[in-house]
């Protein structure tokens, strides 16, 4: 690993000089020409928790994505403050660029409290040690697309079942488990950490309806674009360190595909739950 992610310095946004409950914060190249989600979906998160007292802590974000945004261009995020209760308080942000909104979410924020407690169980999969990196297998790949699916991303991924970027899966199953962790040390706090596990969650989160229908990544002509987003977060974790993505798609129709999904550390504690529609285009 290396001494610290650049995904650091990514999420973490700034305020503006000259402005209240505005952020910026820096983008990731791209080989397409428009922005990765989940790097705005991990600004918003912070862009948020930057207006909340800190004891609060994020637990749930729920957006849509309006339009793509573009790489060379910066990204503001204006934060409307409102509640703030006894226990919760909620924010809407609006991510912009050259004053047109890309993305629109709201999150929540609640101070720690004693309640009920249960989780579903992880399933048995095998630990990442036992398994290929997915940067093996897209560091052989000469193409623009390959470096960035791979390194470019910051996130280490390790597919349970085969990965599907250059073949589909012959079994046509709706469902997989990628674990997965950012490639160096997250010196940040727990709302870094958990704005982290909001990018790394759309890295795969659409995976399973390509699966499910017999196709790959590489598909020739094939278009695959966030819709909306939705997250809880359920306890902390780290995202420097191995997390279990479980995703499964129970629908796909009218070209949308939803996917739903759980997190787990390494102990196999249910720290977050996701889900997601996208649009999908196949020839």
């Amino acid at each position: 690993m290396s001494d610290a992610s650049p995904l650091l310095e990514v999420l973490d946004v700034t305020a503006a000089a000259d402005a209240v409950d505005v952020f910026t914060g820096p983008n990731l190249p791209h080989w397409r020409a428009r922005l990765f989600g989940g790097q705005v979906l991990g600004q918003v998160a912070v862009a948020a928790g930057r207006t909340v007292d800190p004891g609060r802590h994020l637990h749930s974000l729920h957006a849509y994505f309006l339009r793509p945004g573009e790489p060379g261009v910066p990204v503001a995020f204006a934060v409307e403050r409102l509640r703030d209760g006894r226990s919760f308080s909620a924010r809407r942000v609006q991510a912009t660029q050259n004053g047109v909104p890309i993305l629109s979410g709201i999150a929540s924020f609640q101070l720690p409290a004693d309640g009920l407690d249960h989780a579903e169980p992880a399933p048995e999969v095998p630990e990442p040690e036992e398994l290929p990196s997915d940067y093996a297998l897209l560091d052989a790949v000469e193409h623009p697309m390959a470096r960035q699916l791979g390194r470019g991303r910051h996130v280490e991924l390790r597919h349970v079942e085969p990965a599907i970027y250059l073949e589909p899966d012959p079994r046509r199953t709706a469902r997989q488990a990628v674990w997965f962790r950012l490639d160096a040390p997250l010196p940040g706090d727990d709302l870094v950490h958990r704005a982290a596990l909001a990018y790394a969650s759309d890295l795969s989160v659409l995976e399973p309806v390509l699966r499910r229908h017999g196709l790959a990544w590489s598909t020739p002509g094939a278009s695959v674009a966030s819709l909306d987003h939705a997250m809880w977060w359920h306890r902390p974790a780290r995202a420097d360190e191995w997390v279990l993505h479980v995703v499964e798609s129970p629908s796909a129709s009218g070209a949308r595909g939803l996917s739903t999904a759980r997190m787990y550390d390494r102990q196999r504690r249910l720290v977050a739950s996701v889900a997601q529609e996208g649009m999908l285009r196949v020839p």
